[in-house]
């Protein structure tokens, strides 16, 4: 006799938890399914000969082909037999980062998003783009591993829509990684740039390749400060006031570059690629680099 499925996993029920899961996460499943629809895509295959359903090209029958590989019809119009080859369309698996420390919760400006609002925007756009070309997505660490389908998209939206963790900044998870597999991190990565080394070291060791997205809010960048300023973390637990902001700003500028300049060097020689998007900027720009560059990597 065997066992009757719970009802959570019987179709119906999977749906209404879909369902229910959904409706607690419109604002951010709505605007990423929106950022994705903006960006024009072409096919993503990747044009190599195996196990898929598309078809590729004709070539010529080699000895030890098997007859039923041999597309007769094909074959009836020329004097040698050809071979139906279809398009290899195995599944990556993609895993995101979107750094949740109280760093990324910064914004410049009322009217601007916050640097983890733009983040989980980016990742769950990235996600909907690679699920919707048929590779898995997942994140990180071990709370949801790559998987493909649109419940997948909630789990990852569930996971993005989490309460913002304590620490001041955030250092990169790697552990859950899959080996061989792609990863993109999301960050201000205003933190201990060793946790960077460490994380992507790991991921080389794996054969991981990927891509550090920097996500700075503009006002980091020019540093427009003057006269006396009250400088704090967002978490409060480092404070520094000055009388004369305005003497900082060559110091910071040049600090903020040597840390650009370490990340490049470090995504480098891990075989990642490193690139700084501003929240001031559109988001379709970068998501459209983003997938592009998986893409050429892929």
């Amino acid at each position: 006799m065997t066992e009757a499925a719970p009802h959570s996993a019987r179709p119906a029920g999977l749906r209404r938890q879909a369902e229910a899961l959904a409706s607690t996460l419109p604002p951010l499943m709505a605007d990423a399914r929106h950022l994705a629809a903006t960006v024009q895509l072409g096919e993503h295959g990747r044009r190599l000969s195996g196990m898929g359903d598309e078809f590729w090209q004709y070539r010529p029958a080699h000895a030890g082909d098997e007859a039923r590989a041999i597309d007769w019809r094909r074959s009836g119009r020329a004097d040698a037999q050809f071979v139906r080859e279809k398009e290899w369309q195995a599944a990556q698996s993609v895993h995101l980062w979107v750094d949740d420390a109280r760093s990324m919760e910064f914004t410049g400006d009322p009217k601007r998003q916050a640097k983890a609002d733009r983040a989980r925007l980016l990742a769950l756009a990235l996600a909907v783009l690679l699920i919707r070309a048929g590779e898995r997505v997942g994140l990180a660490d071990p709370i949801a591993p790559p998987r493909s389908g649109e419940v997948q998209l909630l789990r990852l939206a569930q996971a993005f829509t989490r309460a913002a963790g304590k620490a001041d900044f955030g250092a990169p998870e790697a552990r859950a990684i899959l080996p061989g597999s792609r990863a993109v991190f999301l960050s201000d990565f205003m933190g201990d740039p060793d946790s960077v080394e460490k994380a992507l070291g790991r991921a080389a060791d794996k054969g991981v390749t990927g891509i550090l997205m920097q996500v700075l809010d503009p006002v980091e960048e020019a540093f427009p400060f003057d006269g006396r300023t009250i400088f704090e973390s967002m978490a409060g637990t480092v404070s520094h006031e000055t009388r004369k902001a305005g003497d900082l700003r060559d110091r910071y500028l040049a600090r903020l570059a040597e840390r650009k300049d370490r990340l490049a060097t470090l995504a480098r020689q891990a075989g990642w690629l490193f690139t700084t998007h501003h929240t001031g900027d559109p988001a379709q720009a970068a998501l459209l680099w983003l997938y592009a560059a998986l893409r050429k990597d892929g």
